[in-house]
């Protein structure tokens, strides 16, 4: 067993694994600083990945997938960590952040729809103002005076992000569309989109607190709607509808 260090949105976490590939995927985030908790995994956690990622291969109607045990132990960690996390009133959610001058923007969507794509054209539009700040799976901090989006190690496959924080301003649902259009929604128009995307655990005492974080994050940022053909066009346009 190995145990290392990491500081990931502001609390510090010692990790126990099996292997060494969870360790080299975080090292970036690695400190020596007092953990503020501990995860450990077991070849069962390993197992359970492995069989959740088949079952949604076969619900997809795709062959299914072989991964090495590293890798599916990389996944067990971060929903450990996820689910201790929301003690910290802090939330996984699916979706690309990327910050403009410091502000930070979640694009989110059904698979596919190409979050990542539209942030790479704001990277190529505002250049060096724009920051990637997680491409996938960022943590998500509500508070009383806001939301704050953190980078994580865990970033998707290209591995864009960074270990930055920025305050959240808006949450954009994105849709492929001939023409770039957005336009505000209301925290009800975007709530299924938001229990849709954040980080449900199998846990009645932390789902609990989940919906009660959603709601809260409902109440925090505003929502808007991103119709897009993935033209650098569109950046403009949903950087501009959003302010």
């Amino acid at each position: 067993m190995i145990t290392r260090k990491y500081k990931i949105a502001d609390k510090v976490v010692s990790v126990t694994s099996i292997y060494d590939e969870v360790h080299e995927y975080c090292a970036e985030y690695q400190t020596d600083e007092n953990a503020d908790y501990s995860v450990m995994t077991a070849q069962a956690d390993i197992d359970y990945e492995r069989e959740k990622s088949a079952r949604e291969d076969e619900i997809e109607g795709i062959p299914v997938r072989h991964f090495s045990d590293g890798y599916l132990e990389e996944l067990a960690v971060y929903r450990r960590i996820a689910e201790k996390m929301i003690e910290f009133d802090t939330v996984l959610f699916h979706g690309s952040v990327i910050a403009v001058d410091g502000a930070g923007y979640l694009f989110t969507a059904k698979s596919g729809t190409g979050k990542s794509t539209h942030t790479r054209l704001w990277q190529a539009y505002f250049g060096d103002r724009a920051v990637m700040v997680n491409d996938d799976k960022p943590l998500l901090k509500i508070t009383d005076s806001g939301v704050t989006a953190y980078g994580t190690p865990y970033n998707g496959k290209h591995r864009l992000g960074s270990n930055i924080s920025v305050p959240l301003k808006a949450i954009c649902i994105l849709t492929r569309s001939a023409e770039n259009h957005i336009e505000a929604i209301t925290r009800e128009q975007a709530y299924t989109m938001l229990l849709q995307q954040v980080y449900r655990p199998a846990d009645m005492l932390k789902m609990a607190k989940t919906l009660e974080l959603v709601d809260r994050l409902a109440d925090s940022v505003n929502f808007y709607r991103l119709g897009c053909n993935m033209d650098i066009s569109a950046a403009k346009v949903a950087f501009e509808g959003m302010q």
